[in-house]
């Protein structure tokens, strides 16, 4: 019984395959359940977060050495690879048929870009750190139909130094709307990951054509996709492929907003800053939100070793904690008065300092 409830425990992630399903629901039922994912994303599972109590405690030593060498929560990331690029190939084929009205391609833009940015996006975070390089590889092919591959080299090169600073583009400042958020993100985060490619040039001493230089071959990969899908399935497929990846990486961006807004680290005398520590990520323990987003939302334990897979994330008690999951946190965001009412107040007044 006991191993039983165990091995529960660790599939309990399978939930988060629930977003692709409901996506699969709404492409067949067509007309207005087209917008179900979304209403499942934004209103469903926020009001579950709701509903459900949180969750701080940790692993146990014991756990952790169990959980770290199980494969099963490996299996249950590399799973998503079939399952995005499945769901969006028969979406792409079904929207190139010209069977859908244009309300309903609306809704399957969403829906398809939701899945894009949860089963994908996020999977390829978690991925993008590991050191295999089959895994990096898998990362970098679950970033390819939202068009930004080049989180790989931010993220990994640039985020993660730069984290809750002013040099960091994926760091919301105090009282900043998340809606000019998604354009500062959006750019600056694009040009950081060409220079820091040609650093990482300089330094490796190798060519622009090189197999090393990830940023060619990400634009050269993204053309290449969207010109096949032009080629083969025409310009309809081709325009929803865009407007999927839109809402996938905006969904990213949002992500980013609520994970460091308004968290700065103090400049030290020598000109560099503090190291990173728990202080400086927004973590949530809603149980809900952990499962579905694969526990993205341990973000400060993630930031203090990166390494470290998600399954054995910890709750830090030093951190600023959320008052609600990251999903219900997402749709807060969305309106700005409200996010900085309930937000702004639990920020630490030596950050809103720093901020000004």
């Amino acid at each position: 019984m006991e191993l039983r409830n165990e091995i529960m425990k660790d599939l309990k992630y399978i939930a988060a395959f629930s977003t692709p399903v409901v996506a699969i629901i709404a492409l067949y039922l067509r007309g207005y359940y087209t917008f179900l994912t979304p209403i499942y994303a934004f209103g469903m599972i926020p009001l579950m977060e709701l509903i459900f109590s949180q969750n701080t405690e940790n692993l146990s030593e014991e756990e952790v050495a169990e959980k770290s060498i199980n494969p099963i929560f490996d299996w249950l990331l590399y799973l998503n690879i079939p399952v995005v690029f499945g769901l969006l190939l028969v979406t792409l084929l079904n929207v190139s048929s010209g069977m859908y009205e244009t309300y309903e391609l609306i809704g399957l833009i969403f829906s398809t870009g939701i899945v894009l940015g949860s089963n994908g996006i996020n999977v390829a975070h978690e991925l993008g750190h590991r050191q295999t390089k089959y895994e990096q590889f898998m990362a970098k092919l679950l970033l390819l139909p939202s068009l930004y591959m080049h989180f790989f080299v931010e993220h990994n090169f640039g985020h993660h130094l730069h984290a809750a600073t002013k040099e960091d583009p994926a760091t919301a400042r105090y009282n900043q709307v998340v809606y000019s958020f998604w354009i500062t993100s959006t750019v600056r985060q694009y040009v950081n990951a060409w220079n820091i490619q040609q650093n990482l040039q300089k330094r490796g001493n190798f060519s622009f054509f090189s197999f090393k230089n990830n940023m060619f071959w990400f634009t050269l990969l993204q053309i290449s996709y969207l010109a096949s899908i032009f080629f083969f399935l025409g310009s309809l497929a081709l325009l929803f492929a865009v407007a999927s990846a839109v809402v996938s990486f905006l969904l990213l961006e949002t992500i980013n907003y609520i994970e460091h807004y308004g968290l700065l680290r103090k400049k030290l005398a020598s000109g560099r800053y503090e190291r990173v520590r728990e202080i400086h990520s927004w973590n949530s323990n809603h149980v809900i939100g952990r499962i579905i987003l694969y526990e993205l939302t341990r973000h400060s334990d993630h930031h203090y070793k990166a390494s470290k897979k998600y399954q054995l994330l910890d709750c830090h008690e030093k951190s600023p904690q959320m008052p609600f999951g990251y999903p219900t946190s997402m749709v807060m965001a969305l309106i700005p008065p409200l996010w900085f009412k309930v937000m702004n107040k639990r920020i630490p007044q030596e950050m809103v300092s720093l901020a000004k």
